[in-house]
């Protein structure tokens, strides 16, 4: 049955009424928001304002067969290459076929995509790319740009409300199962919740990054909607299944982000060397610097252990200063910024967590398992994936089912809005039957919950838990310390009452961190970005705690 984090009482939350609710401000819920029928009611809910989300950081840009040598049945096979043949076919097939179209609305929307000279969208190369497809803008900075122009056509509809700073806290499920709405918390304050209600949900909040200590992504990803949809009794899928991005600056900013050094500079020759100057890819792939992502982490993970270090060299120096000013403009600064000068100067890079291939399971039109609930972008698993995200794809999945989530929704028949009276009946059983379950399973639990431990140090210490036991090489004893920490993390959560956001990110982390640890010990052989290295190696010790790295 489902359970609720909110404590309180339902009939006395202050409500919103909308058409369709969507949760998440990143490109997938912009997109979908703007391919919906301007006759509906539309509310976007955002955790902290509209310039936080990772598709503002996206750097490398859009996979999209639009080059002459190129086509959708290439992009099909690399991608289904670099998930390691588990993606599934169906929802691929409609991602590489519908790209283009997607792409020609955005350009139809102007979006400021670079260009080539003969006035055609201009392509790069990425790792495990047979082809050169990527498009971008302004070279390095396209996620900004795509939904900066989206965030100012969403401001001239009308029938478009932006609620800033609101946090996912439940999902609302009707007698029906079906979903009625979303409670949530206004994530600046304290004990103010809202509870929305609408005909459709759509998710679109990103994906898990603050589970781990070193992320490339924004502060409001901490897996809410997915620990909300677990509750909920929505189906997941491939949990287990998380990208590193192989090239990061190890060193954190003062957001606790660390800087992505794109894989298109690979893509533009860089080559990657131990800290002792040595090449080291060509002997781990057959594609070198080009190697799919799972492969490339896995490369520089090792060569780090191999050193004792907490970084490898990414080094572009062979091509000159003006060619890289102009094509990584945003990346060239940065690293100017940080006393390094790619064109003279080798970047020390090391893997961080990056993508979520897992999440809440869809159609191909977007549509969970749980009536009325709909998701799209990296909260999504379609399927398009299988072990391990081709690059570049990501951007387009937003956009592909972001537009499918819309055409369900505009085509489905209109319900009415879920009676008040009933929600708060339902909700009432919900909470006794659910606190009757609590005590029960705590009665009869091994672990025992500490109550000494902060909503902060909680936070903290499952960030810890997933860094080192559920990074990039895992092993069933390290997964089991870890599942042990988080059930013991996750009963003291379920026992505290949420206030704030710091209460409330701490349980929601607690149910998706260990649903993500339950899922690496269920797959127990390697395969893409889940390599379990007592499957395929005798000594175990190497999981056992992350390269030293600068805090």
């Amino acid at each position: 049955m489902q359970r609720y984090l909110y404590g309180g009482s339902f009939s006395d939350l202050p409500r919103e009424d909308c058409d369709v609710l969507i949760v998440g401000a990143g490109l997938a819920g912009l997109y979908t928001a703007l391919q919906l029928d301007p006759s509906l009611n539309i509310v976007i809910l955002n955790k902290f304002g509209l310039d936080q989300s990772n598709s503002m950081y996206a750097q490398g840009g859009i996979a999209v067969a639009v080059a002459e040598d190129d086509s959708p049945d290439l992009h099909f096979a690399d991608s289904m290459a670099a998930g390691s043949n588990l993606c599934n076919k169906d929802a691929l097939r409609v991602l590489v076929d519908e790209a283009p179209e997607n792409i020609r609305i955005l350009q139809g929307w102007g979006v400021p995509f670079d260009l080539d000279a003969s006035g055609r969208l201009a392509v790069g190369q990425e790792g495990a790319h047979s082809r050169k497809r990527i498009i971008h803008s302004h070279g390095d900075a396209t996620g900004l740009h795509m939904t900066s122009r989206l965030v100012t056509l969403v401001k001239a509809r009308p029938n478009i409300r932006v609620d800033d700073n609101w946090t996912l806290v439940d999902l609302v499920v009707d007698d029906t199962d079906a979903v009625a709405g979303v409670i949530t918390l206004n994530s600046l304050a304290t004990d103010e919740f809202r509870f929305y209600r609408s005909r459709a949900v759509v998710l679109a909040t990103g994906g898990i990054g603050q589970l781990f200590l070193h992320s490339t992504n924004a502060r409001p990803a901490t897996g809410d909607a997915l620990a909300a949809s677990i509750r909920a009794g929505a189906a997941t899928s491939d949990l287990e299944f998380i990208q590193f991005h192989p090239t990061a600056l190890p060193e954190p900013d003062e957001n606790g982000r660390c800087f992505l050094i794109s894989e298109a500079v690979r893509g533009e020759g860089a080559i990657l060397r131990s800290i002792h100057g040595e090449p080291f890819m060509e002997k781990a792939h057959p594609q070198g610097n080009l190697a799919p992502r799972d492969v490339v982490s896995q490369a520089i993970f090792r060569q780090m252990l191999t050193d004792d270090s907490d970084h490898v060299f990414l080094d572009i120096t062979h091509l000159p200063a003006e060619f890289l000013q102009r094509r990584f403009p945003m990346i060239y600064e940065t690293c100017l910024q940080r006393g390094l000068d790619m064109a003279r100067d080798y970047l020390p890079v090391a893997p961080v967590q990056h993508y979520f291939m897992g999440g809440v399971n869809t159609d191909l039109q977007a549509r969970t398992s749980l009536k009325n609930l709909y998701a799209c972008g990296e909260v999504a698993h379609t399927g398009i994936y299988g072990a391990n995200r081709l690059a570049s794809n990501s951007l387009l999945e937003c956009l592909v089912y972001g537009r499918r989530a819309a055409q369900a929704i505009n085509s489905a028949a209109k319900c009415e809005l879920a009676d008040m009276d009933a929600l708060a009946a339902r909700f009432a059983r919900t909470q006794a039957v659910d606190s009757a379950q609590r005590a029960s399973a705590l009665a009869s639990s091994p672990i025992i919950p500490t109550t000494e431990s902060t909503a902060a140090e909680d936070r903290q210490q499952i960030r810890q838990l997933l860094t080192r036991y559920c990074g990039i090489l895992r092993s069933k004893e390290g997964l089991q310390t870890a599942l042990q920490g988080l059930e013991a993390i996750h009963q003291h959560r379920e026992l505290a009452t949420i206030h704030n956001l710091t209460e409330l990110e701490a349980a929601q982390m607690a149910v998706t961190g260990r649903a993500i640890v339950q899922a690496a010990l269920r797959r127990r052989h390697s395969i893409g970005a889940h390599f379990r290295i007592d499957e395929n190696e005798s000594r175990t010790d190497s999981v056992q705690a992350e390269p030293a790295r600068r805090n």
